[in-house]
């Protein structure tokens, strides 16, 4: 499996440079030795929005927005590029993405809410999900959606339904293929393969073709696949793509995403452009050339451009790992627990060596939950970690706020914007009346 457990025997002495690596692109030292993410000065952070925050450097998304949209368009002439939104359903991340020309692939009548919400074109909206509920598809088609993935028979009989009293209106769809495709990823975030609950393989894709070319109400433009996340090689997307392919030629397809982000000093994930040339190949080799070219990227997209930012509540050394906690865990970062990610982590004042050469403390950051299992990073350096310090965890931009929860009572941190060294919220911190709200009387 590519997703690393918690613990490590053998630390990394990371360089300064590689350290800064894993961070958003642009993040410097100030003279003091501190972190600068997006220009603005780790300090100066937590003093103005507290701690934990989810930090977003706004010039490396937008930057990583243009990579995948610039960089797809010039290798097909008809593509969309469209941002798989459970990675980051924040109303502030899909205003940015729709301001850099991107769709939004949606999952949920929340994520479909919330992009609306944000000002993003219903017509490079696509919805997806293995068990849409009549309420979900009214409003996706109601709100004018670009595209329909058609999971199951299901999905057909729901929307031929609520398209009976709309006579001459016919919503495009796409089938979703099941390519029996397994990557070397969690098993968690694997969907390709056979067994899936996600898509049809091809036996009953073909079937669900034949019938949606039969339709009055719907219209069949192509077909999509994923077959996951989290992938660090180009080969499974082609094996994708040679599957779809053997369905017939379609106008649109989507290939949906999966590319595996940089979480550690030793992941070695494809780049942007590896990867598009991978997809570009296939298609121009296998797939009709006037056909449309949709990718979804979604982890990708997100993760290199947050930073989780903690404070160090206690530590303990007792032999072996020092043990530090800090005043945030699985309630804001839940990917450690639920697929065993490993994370980095460093001291943001005093980032990288320590000043003796060693590399640093031996230590396991670990969170405030009534867990034993609420670990943030295990078996990182840090340089003398004391009650009261800043800690930095890299590449949190993907899922930590979409998976963040509530336990022990916990309040939601803030997601802050950062950019030519000034910040603003653009989700503020949960208060406890907002743990109340819902309750009643």
């Amino acid at each position: 499996m590519v997703l690393r457990a918690t613990t490590t025997a053998a630390p990394r002495r990371p360089s300064s440079d590689a350290l800064l690596g894993l961070f958003p692109p642009g993040t410097t030292t100030a003279p003091d030795g501190a972190l600068r993410i997006g220009g603005c000065h780790v300090a100066d952070l937590a003093a103005r929005h507290g701690t934990p925050a989810l930090l977003i450097d706004e010039d490396a998304l937008r930057s990583r927005a243009r990579r995948y949209a610039d960089g797809l368009a010039a290798r097909r002439p008809e593509t969309r590029v469209a941002f798989a939104s459970k990675a980051f359903p924040c109303t502030a991340v899909y205003r940015l993405l729709a301001e850099e020309g991107l769709g939004v692939d949606v999952a949920s009548g929340g994520e479909l809410a919330l992009a609306l919400a944000a000002g993003t074109d219903p017509a490079q909206v696509i919805v997806h999900g293995n068990a849409k509920t009549d309420d979900y598809l009214r409003a996706a088609v109601e709100a004018g959606v670009g595209l329909v993935v058609i999971d199951n028979s299901d999905d057909i009989d729901r929307l031929e339904g609520i398209l009976a009293d709309t006579p001459g209106h016919r919503q495009p769809v796409l089938v979703r293929v099941t390519p029996d495709v397994r990557p070397d990823t969690h098993e968690a975030v694997s969907t390709g393969q056979r067994g899936s609950k996600f898509g049809l393989l091809l036996p009953q894709a073909r079937e669900a073709i034949a019938r949606l070319r039969g339709s009055a109400r719907l219209r069949l433009d192509g077909l999509h696949v994923h077959i996951g996340s989290q992938i660090l090689d180009t080969e499974p997307f082609v094996r994708a793509v040679a599957a779809v392919a053997e369905l017939g030629r379609f106008p649109v397809y989507d290939l949906g995403g999966g590319l595996g982000a940089r979480y550690t000093y030793d992941d070695r994930p494809p780049t942007v452009e590896a990867y598009l040339d991978a997809l570009a190949s296939a298609a121009d080799a296998l797939l009709p050339a006037d056909a449309r070219v949709i990718i979804e990227p979604g982890r990708s997209m997100v993760a290199e451009a947050g930073v989780s930012l903690y404070r160090v509540v206690t530590v303990k050394r007792a032999g072996g790992e020092a043990v530090v906690a800090v005043d945030g865990g699985m309630g804001d970062n839940l990917e450690v627990s639920l697929y065993g990610q490993r994370f980095e982590a460093t001291v943001a004042t005093r980032p990288g060596h320590g000043s003796d050469g060693s590399g640093g403390e031996l230590c396991r950051v670990v969170g405030r939950h009534c867990e034993s299992g609420d670990v943030l990073s295990a078996g990182v350096l840090l340089q003398d970690p004391r009650p009261g310090d800043l800690i930095a965890v890299p590449a949190t931009g993907a899922y930590t706020y979409s998976l963040a929860n509530n336990y022990n009572a916990a309040r939601r941190p803030p997601v802050v914007f950062c950019r030519d060294g000034r910040s603003r919220p653009v989700v503020r911190r949960e208060t406890y009346a907002d743990l109340m709200r819902r309750d009643l009387p």
